[in-house]
């Protein structure tokens, strides 16, 4: 059992292995496997292999992500690599995200995109009734299972939504990556869209559905 309360295949324990192998003498390891290891004021926190289950099925949408927090506690650096396709997404200190391809050095402003039809829901095989109320709300949606890597993509999609227990190896480096976007953070969803009628649309439904739980 990880440290962020799910199993750990093989290759999460093994992809772990080579990020404290070679991001240790920078500072302490948080990771989603093993918890804290090593010493060092800077943090690093790593999710090994986001989406494992993806992975191994085979199903080509799972990556990795790492976030620098600094001695003085700020989030100063952030990548998330899709290891199926190799795009990667990094920001450093103040600068812009940048996007590019895995072992090729030329990376460019994040790429958008102004007619996104699809958003990505995180986890939407347990919120049936969220679900349906998003159907009903015409917000159509995927739920590709890998948070980091579909925070990644947020400027491509119409929006990200993820509902469940906040877990910082799941966002440091994601979250990093939204810069210009509307967020919406909450103890038990994220929302993150490029518009903010679609976000305070999604965070209305959910409250809704909150309220009527309550009631009943």
């Amino acid at each position: 059992m990880g440290a962020g309360g799910d199993v750990s295949s093989r290759l999460d324990l093994f992809a772990e292995t080579v990020f404290f192998k070679y991001l240790s003498p920078f500072g302490h390891i948080e990771s989603e496997e093993s918890g804290i290891m090593g010493e060092g004021e800077v943090k690093i926190i790593i999710d090994p292999i986001d989406g494992s289950s993806n992975a191994l099925s085979f199903f080509p949408y799972y990556g990795t992500s790492v976030a620098r927090v600094n001695a003085q506690g700020v989030l100063d650096a952030a990548v998330v690599c899709n290891l199926a396709n190799g795009d990667i997404f990094t920001k450093s200190g103040n600068g812009a995200v940048q996007q590019g391809k895995l072992f090729m050095r030329d990376f460019h402003p994040l790429v958008s995109s102004s007619a996104s039809e699809i958003g990505l829901f995180e986890k939407a095989y347990a919120h049936p009734e969220l679900v349906a109320a998003l159907d009903k709300s015409g917000l159509k949606f995927r739920a590709p299972g890998a948070v980091a890597l579909s925070l990644a993509y947020a400027h491509t999609v119409e929006y990200v939504l993820f509902v469940g227990a906040f877990r910082i190896y799941d966002f440091a480096a994601g979250l990093a990556l939204c810069e210009g976007l509307e967020v919406i953070v909450e103890q038990d969803y994220v929302i993150v869209s490029k518009d903010k009628n679609v976000l305070a649309k999604i965070d209305a439904i959910i409250k809704a559905l909150q309220s009527s739980k309550e009631e009943a």
